[in-house]
């Protein structure tokens, strides 16, 4: 069994639960409020914008050329690619980008830029890995499922497409052959780190779904 598989099984509750949150269900039906989705967008965007700090963060801790110059193309891709679909929402809805992080997207970023930072390159692909792999299997899933003149298909698309199955396929061999060089206490550290941002991507669908706000 490969290292990624195993990071999955530990994992499957929380997927199962993102699977079946009235936010994903309710984007496959396209029945999810645009309020709720302007929302995710926003928080979205802001989100990808440290994603792709995070990525270069694991860039310059690379030891072959190889894997920095694939690094840095996922950071580009971060801020290049997803952000003409964010624009086009931004567009249709005629709103402007979020400048506030909410909770969820608050503690899932922060907990990838110090991941990234202060460990090593392996446990920080550990931590960056769900939003690549997460993403591609609710994008599957759903795709499956969603209905004709779905308002949300071009995100559909954009997470359920070819070009990021193989993104997420190069992310997912990058991580299976750090966990190989690691020590075992580091490929702990690697699952503990996964499992984290896991469950933060579960945070950020739910977030979204309640609108949630800053309490205090």
């Amino acid at each position: 069994m490969r290292f990624t598989d195993q990071l999955w099984q530990q994992i499957t509750p929380i997927y199962e639960s993102i699977l079946t949150h009235g936010f994903v269900r309710e984007l496959a039906t396209g029945t999810l409020p645009s309020a709720t989705f302007q929302y995710y967008i926003q928080q979205d965007a802001l989100y990808l914008i440290d994603f792709s700090r995070a990525l270069a963060q694991l860039a310059v801790k690379a030891d072959t050329p190889d894997d920095m110059l694939l690094l840095t193309q996922f950071a580009e891709n971060a801020i290049r690619v997803e952000r003409v679909l964010h624009e086009t929402y931004f567009s249709l809805y005629d709103i402007q980008p979020e400048t506030v992080k909410m909770p969820a997207c608050f503690a899932y970023t922060n907990f990838m830029l110090a991941t990234t930072s202060v460990q090593s390159l392996a446990v920080g692909a550990a931590a960056v890995l769900p939003c690549f792999w997460i993403y591609r299997e609710v994008g599957k899933a759903i795709y499956q499922q969603t209905v004709s003149q779905n308002p949300y298909q071009a995100w559909i698309d954009t997470y359920a497409g070819d070009a990021f199955d193989e993104v997420v396929t190069q992310m997912l061999e990058l991580t299976n052959r750090l966990a190989g060089e690691v020590s075992p206490k580091d490929r702990n550290k690697m699952a503990d780190a996964f499992y984290q941002s896991s469950r933060l991507e579960w945070y950020f669908w739910n977030d979204a779904y309640i609108l949630n706000q800053w309490s205090v």
